[in-house]
């Protein structure tokens, strides 16, 4: 049964955590995870960077996409990578929203979702790298 829907390996704030470390890694400025969970029934988890070219935006679109291939998380949408102005590649309990500056000032979704807490994606709490194995997020949504 090689059809067989393999589990996510990485979820949660934990694939979130990873995706803002991959745009960072790819030089994305600003970056930011919004927790949504007690707020929406959107998404879990926002992760908003901006891009400084189009070519820089697609390639972290595609390195989100391999990382995500490769622990088992499926890609629901993506949108905008033609245009590469706003460029979202939806996970379901994650988004990823990369915009560039222009953009990311107009539609300012840390303002729209202003009371959505802050995930710190740059501390260090045993979590591996892209490259490393992966673990389970014990956070549950509500």
């Amino acid at each position: 049964m090689s059809d067989q829907v393999q589990s996510p390996t990485v979820i949660g704030i934990d694939f979130a955590r990873q995706l803002a470390r991959l745009a960072a890694e790819n030089r994305a400025e600003d970056v930011v995870i919004l927790d949504l969970r007690q707020l929406s029934a959107i998404a879990d988890f926002f992760v908003i960077a901006t891009g400084t070219s189009d070519r820089q935006m697609r390639a972290i679109a595609d390195k989100v996409e391999e990382y995500g291939e490769s622990v088992g998380q499926r890609v629901y949408g993506r949108s905008g990578y033609e245009n590469a102005t706003w460029v979202l590649v939806d996970y379901v309990d994650v988004v990823l929203h990369l915009f560039d500056a222009e953009r990311r000032q107009y539609y300012d979704l840390e303002l729209l979702w202003g009371d959505a807490p802050r995930v710190n994606w740059q501390e260090t709490s045993g979590e591996p790298g892209p490259n490393g194995p992966a673990h389970q997020d014990a956070t549950a949504r509500p």
